[in-house]
């Protein structure tokens, strides 16, 4: 059995040197070239919006016991 190379262009890639090394200029730049901004912020939510969904979260699972509760109540006492 031979040991073939699964890719049968790789020596006719263009920009590669002898040895599998590329030359300078080949390679795409380590930065993005865009220098405006994105017509965006790059950021989370405000600080009080976390507090506002966990106040919600938090009033209706009291309002869903103090209702489970008042409905027990009424069935052992009613």
């Amino acid at each position: 059995m031979t040991n073939q190379n699964p890719d049968p262009l790789e020596q006719k890639i263009t920009g590669l040197e002898p040895g599998g090394g590329v030359p300078p200029g080949e390679t795409p730049p380590a930065e993005g070239q865009t220098s405006m901004t994105q017509g965006h912020e790059e950021g989370g939510p405000k600080a009080w919006v976390p507090w506002l969904w966990l106040s919600v979260i938090l009033g209706g699972t009291l309002l869903a016991i103090v209702f489970f509760l008042a409905y027990a109540g009424i069935l052992a006492f009613g």
